[in-house]
């Protein structure tokens, strides 16, 4: 803010200093006055056509997921019914031939070991099953883990 010097009023002066807003102009005047035909320069560009034909696609099946149940003796139910591991691992290798293959969910009990589970998952990807998850039952309220 500018002050007066020697005028009777002793008030400041009200006028706006428009001398940095011309010089900002006109280097914005000088910019867009070279950057203007720069830019009427087109670069042609084909881009592919891509003509889209309907595909039709077999539905396809949804399989039933296979559950292997392993209790905390080292005891096996494959789809509910009592399996030895031999016969597992026979069993998991003809499910593995299925197209689509099914999704293979493990599920033991709190109080198996890690390396039971560890040894049923080698058997089954040795079997040749690709999709193998783990299944586990939520916690009721109240319940410790």
């Amino acid at each position: 803010m500018a002050f007066s010097t020697g005028n009777s009023s002793s008030g400041p002066m009200a006028e706006i200093n428009v001398t940095p807003l011309v010089d900002v102009m006109l280097v914005l005047l000088i910019i867009f006055m070279i950057t203007t035909p720069l830019m009427n320069h087109k670069t042609k560009v084909e881009l592919p056509r891509v003509v889209l034909a309907p595909t039709h696609k077999p539905a396809e099946e949804k399989t039933a997921p296979v559950t292997l149940f392993v209790r905390a003796d080292g005891a096996l139910l494959l789809d509910d019914q009592p399996i030895s591991e031999g016969g597992l691992q026979d069993r998991l290798a003809v499910v593995a031939q299925k197209k689509p293959q099914p999704v293979l969910n493990i599920r033991a009990d709190r109080d198996t070991k890690m390396q039971i589970l560890k040894k049923m998952t080698s058997i089954a990807t040795q079997a040749g099953m690709l999709n193998v998850g783990y299944v586990t039952v939520r916690p009721k309220p109240g319940e410790q883990n």
